[in-house]
């Protein structure tokens, strides 16, 4: 079994799988550019269950805190953000676990300030030493088999590959890669990043991804509340396709979906 998908049993709902928890929802919400206010509707009119936040937005006794606007129920993955090496992010996700987070920790490191990629190497040391420590890591990664396989064996949860640079809203630039994860890795295959339409994270699911992960592409639409509710849409229908079974591909030619002989003939 990969990706949460079951063999077909009308007795067993379909759940998406993570850290001994499950979740009806496969739609993962980032929060961060959000408004403390908006980010209620947004995870209400997309059916999220869990959201992401960066640890600097969590602020016990403060005037403004985000946990104060989360709706009952939300598992929160606080991420990493900032951190350019391992021992940055093992820092910050155990400053999350000590504000109240959580075990669920995304792991972010990025040093590259022009494309904002992550570095999977520092990404699976700290993933390493987190999962020791008993977080349930969720790297955020370059969508590469050999690394990715390197952070399953240190104890990822899941793994959350770039659909396309952060904040780009270009899509699956890299989908062929993430395919490469879903057929090799028995993790979850999480698509996180660049996702610009409900269309995208569609496709995502097509190809066997196991949820989607987006921001950007819901905080800059005219109307936010509507646009996570079409992502939701997206997801659960491209989920339902990749579990029924895409039909197959004719590479050549056409084929009628009609018998074209034998119509109106002569007995």
């Amino acid at each position: 079994m990969k990706n949460g998908q079951k063999e077909k049993n009308t007795d067993v709902p379909d759940r998406l799988e993570l850290g001994g928890r499950r979740f009806h929802s496969r739609f993962i919400l980032g929060s961060g550019k959000f408004s403390l206010e908006m980010t209620k509707a947004v995870l209400e009119n997309g059916g999220v269950e869990m959201v992401t936040l960066a640890v600097r937005r969590v602020s016990p006794g403060g005037e403004e805190n985000i946990l104060d606007y989360l709706p009952a129920g939300i598992t929160i993955l606080p991420n990493t953000s900032g951190a350019r090496n391992a021992e940055e992010a093992v820092r910050i996700a155990r400053l999350a676990r000590e504000a109240g987070c959580g075990d669920f920790i995304k792991v972010e490191v990025i040093r590259d300030a022009k494309y904002l990629l992550p570095d999977n190497y520092e990404t699976a040391r700290a993933t390493e030493i987190l999962a020791r420590e008993g977080f349930i890591v969720l790297p955020y990664m370059y969508p590469d088999l050999s690394a990715a396989r390197d952070m399953a064996q240190a104890g990822a949860a899941a793994v959350m590959p770039l659909g396309a640079p952060i904040g780009s809203n270009k899509g699956l630039l890299t989908k062929e890669f993430i395919r490469i994860l879903v057929e090799e890795i028995d993790l979850p295959v999480i698509v996180d990043a660049g996702i610009g339409r409900p269309s995208q994270a569609c496709e995502a699911m097509e190809i066997g991804a196991a949820a989607v992960m987006a921001n950007t592409a819901i905080a800059t639409a005219r109307d936010a509340a509507g646009m996570a509710r079409a992502f939701k849409l997206a997801i659960e229908a491209g989920r339902l396709a990749y579990l029924s079974g895409p039909g197959r591909v004719v590479e050549s030619g056409a084929e009628a979906s009609s018998p074209l002989t034998g119509f109106l003939r002569d007995e």
